[in-house]
């Protein structure tokens, strides 16, 4: 078949031409169908197993990612009402007992926090912790089973709720960004087949490249959620992420998180009115500092540095700890059941509601500043803000550790960042509360809780910060010194420590803060913390997903692999391999000795000599192994050239499932006869896959894998021989030299010896992979090729309007 060309023969049953008049209308209602089934219907192509973009409707895919902005919307109304009327209670029944009080705000949390962990045991095991180390391992080329299902998107945003409802010291963003990623591969494969919620419209984005983008655009979403920063998610996504980066995908991305920002704004505004409750004041992300320090002096320069140094310091010993406990949990702990998990999470709840709720009990009232301050003191019983009044024996006193505890964690981190509050904290209150929420976040990070540590790292970096910038005001003793200032750069100098992101984060620092002024000294802090804690281990999402045992391939390879060939890394391996017709025991009896995803078809050509031609995978395999309806009782390879070969599949058949875990080896259930019969591979093998010569450096092959997310790659012999060359200009085709596609400026269509040749505007055919084609009016599968098309917007609202003129015409 002719690249660029859709070829339907138009034949009437006794196989003779129709007539001029028939023919027209014949062609016409042959263009009408194919553009039906190429927009509303891409199911129509089969996907190349290397994963090529079949269809780019990217607008609308873009447009679909504002359900993220929605789940964000949700997940905080949720989560402040609930701490809501936590606080409203408790501080209603201790102005008569604080005991009572304690009982309520205990049970309060205990509740929420079970409801979240039973969640996750029960129903969505996947959704447990950030979600950000498997899907930076997903966009790198790993598919961990579980982490993209409907059930751990519901299970992440309940999870969530009451995690981080329940006082936990977590974080919501985090799983946001699972959410945003589980949205998009939801809505990019048509919704959930098992939970009966899918729709065949949504059915476009079938290749693991088009799943990767949508997933990288959610990713990006559930950051923009988070902190309505649109620019610091898609830097998030591109420095965090993802592994392979291409042009198209930025403004992509960059749409994706406008709208979501739109979307948030918008559901803020209207929760502004007073119709969401308690979440008025509180919610999402924006901590307003540009009424802070306007400019620092050179003498300043020296502090914020030691910031940096102790974020990287604290940042390390984080990640370190985190990783020992969570060792510990998941070797240990968690494998005696799920009622241990649950037991566990609880004991936590309830250990982090005595502390917080104990701790300031202990603590001395300081009399409200003075009355001219535009912040209330001490502030109304059950609202948000500064100035809290608990256990004061005194009307005008306030409790300065009450006023971090008795806050959801957004608040209590805009109350550290507030200006013109020199004074609220003391030394005593700021380092007690770092060394308990500290060790708070290390022991409940692992829990089977949905788990972010975004804010929680705020929340520790702001507290050093505020207490260096007590300090340094004490020091020079000027007046245009801000405690709050310090604590925004403690902020971002523990975040650097610990998640070793840098450009991303500054900007979402920037975003969130409103400040500009601020950038430099962020970039300072946030290079220093970097580099502090790159001398002591790695970032924590790699931590974790190494121990998690996710194969995430770093962004350098080893210096060792520079003297090492792509021979050597494979060793003495035995490869398990097809010939092109197989005996079906034979196949599944490779299939139950080993787990490899993909295997290599070899035959024999006419001189004799063994050569490759292809790559099955293991889910293709399964497919065939199930329907039976490839069987052959002859040892003899099919005929690729007859026109005449039967079609059994279609699309839906190969497409890998997301909602699912997909087909297992324990699903086939053959009879003996069916295993004495044979398998032709050839139509379903991808004949073009990546292969490298054996002299290759592994640096090289090292390099492939993690830019093009590959999960296997076929080593050969040097090549004898040169059959050509490409160069960079080879690959520069002009839209009126390429001869392999016609292109109509006007939606016409002409007749070439009985063949229909279309092209519309800018639509784009490849032949690559095993491609589903309409032949004498039949659906069949054409050996070795597979579809990508381009359909830009405009192109699809033409096509449509063209079917509705045609179907009008056609009758």
């Amino acid at each position: 078949m002719n690249k660029g060309a859709i070829n339907c023969y138009l034949l009437k049953p006794s196989g003779m031409l129709t007539t001029e008049v028939e023919t027209r209308t014949a062609i016409m209602m042959v263009v009408m169908r194919r553009l039906t089934r190429i927009i509303e219907d891409a199911n129509a192509m089969i996907i190349k197993s290397r994963g090529v973009v079949v269809i780019d409707p990217s607008i609308v895919k873009m447009l679909k990612k504002s359900r993220t902005g929605l789940a964000a919307v949700l997940i905080n109304i949720s989560v402040e009402n609930f701490a809501g009327w936590k606080y409203s209670l408790t501080f209603t029944i201790i102005e008569k007992s604080y005991v009572a009080g304690f009982i309520v705000y205990t049970m309060f949390n205990l509740a929420l926090v079970f409801s979240s962990v039973y969640i996750i045991t029960q129903f969505a095991p996947a959704a447990a912790g950030s979600g950000i180390p498997e899907i930076k391992g997903y966009l790198n080329g790993i598919d961990t089973r579980g982490i993209l299902l409907f059930r751990t998107l519901i299970g992440k945003i309940s999870g969530s709720i009451g995690s981080v409802g329940g006082g936990l010291a977590l974080g919501k963003e985090g799983p946001l960004v699972h959410t945003g990623a589980c949205i998009a591969s939801l809505l990019g494969q048509g919704g959930s087949t098992k939970y009966h919620l899918s729709s065949r419209w949504l059915q476009i984005f079938k290749s693991d490249r088009d799943r990767r983008d949508l997933v990288t655009c959610g990713c990006a979403a559930g950051v923009a959620a988070a902190f309505r920063a649109p620019v610091g998610g898609v830097l998030f996504a591109l420095e965090e992420v993802t592994s392979w980066w291409r042009s198209q995908l930025m403004w992509r991305v960059f749409f994706t998180s406008a709208v979501v920002a739109v979307v948030v704004r918008t559901a803020m505004g209207w929760c502004k009115s007073g119709k969401c409750g308690h979440f008025g004041s509180g919610g999402f992300i924006i901590w307003e500092v540009s009424d802070g320090q306007d400019d620092y002096s050179f003498m300043e320069l020296l502090p914020m540095a030691i910031i940096g140094v102790i974020g990287g310091l604290l940042g390390a010993l984080f990640n370190q700890l985190t990783l020992y406990i969570t060792h510990w949990r998941r070797n240990y702990l968690h494998k005696k059941g799920n009622r241990v998990k649950i037991i566990e999470a609880c004991l936590i709840s309830v250990i982090t509601s005595i502390i917080s709720f104990g701790l300031p009990l202990f603590r001395k009232c300081s009399a409200c500043p003075d009355p001219d301050i535009t912040i209330e003191c001490p502030r109304q019983s059950g609202t948000y803000g500064n100035y809290v009044n608990f256990f004061c024996t005194n009307k005008n006193e306030y409790n300065d550790l009450a006023t971090i505890f008795f806050n959801t964690q957004d608040d209590a981190i805009r109350n550290l960042f507030s200006a013109k509050t020199i004074h609220e904290y003391s030394a005593q209150s700021l380092l007690t509360f770092l060394v308990m929420f500290y060790s708070l976040a290390v022991v409940t990070f692992g829990t089977a809780v949905p788990a972010g540590q975004f804010v929680p790292g705020i929340m520790i970096g702001s507290t050093y910060g505020r207490l260096v910038g007590m300090f340094v005001v004490r020091l020079y003793q000027k007046t245009n010194i801000e405690e709050g200032t310090y604590a925004l750069l403690g902020a971002a100098s523990f975040l650097g420590g610990s998640m070793r992101m840098t450009v991303s984060l500054c900007v979402i620092m920037v975003e969130i803060t409103n400040n500009l002024k601020l950038l430099p000294l962020i970039m300072l802090v946030l290079l220093i913390s970097k580099a502090v804690g790159d001398a002591f281990n790695e970032g924590l999402y790699e931590e974790q997903a190494r121990l998690r045992g996710i194969p995430l391939l770093e962004s350098r390879p080893k210096n060792l692999m520079r003297k090492m060939t792509a021979k050597e890394a494979c060793g003495n391996k035995k490869v398990s391999y097809f010939t092109r017709v197989v005996k079906v025991a034979d196949v599944l009896a490779i299939l139950r000795s080993n787990n490899h995803n993909g295997f290599p078809v070899v035959d024999e050509s006419r001189n004799g000599e063994t050569m490759v031609i292809g790559l099955i995978l293991r889910s293709h395999l399964l497919v065939l192994l199930q329907s039976k309806a490839d069987f052959q009782h002859s040892p003899l390879a099919v005929d690729m050239r007859s026109q005449s070969i039967p079609v059994r599949h279609n699309l839906s058949d190969f497409v890998k499932p997301v909602t699912s875990k997909g087909l297992s080896i324990n699903d086939i259930h053959l009879s003996p006869d069916d295993l004495e019969m044979y398998i032709d591979l050839a139509p379903f093998v991808n004949p073009s896959p990546y292969v490298v010569p054996e002299d290759m450096s592994l640096t090289k092959v090292y390099n492939l894998f993690r830019q093009l997310g590959l999960r296997h790659i076929f080593v050969v012999p040097r090549a004898s021989r040169v059959i050509g060359m490409i160069t960079r200009k080879d690959l520069l085709f002009e839209d009126n030299e390429d001869s392999s596609s016609v292109e109509l400026q006007s939606t016409s269509v002409r007749l070439c010896t009985g063949k229909v040749v279309m092209s519309i505007a800018a639509m784009r055919f490849e032949i690559e992979q095993p491609t589903v084609v309409e032949v004498h009016g039949a659906t069949a599968v054409a050996p070795s090729s597979t579809v990508a098309m381009t359909v830009p917007l405009a192109v699809q609202f033409v096509a449509r309007l063209i079917f509705i003129v045609g179907s009008w015409i056609c009758g």
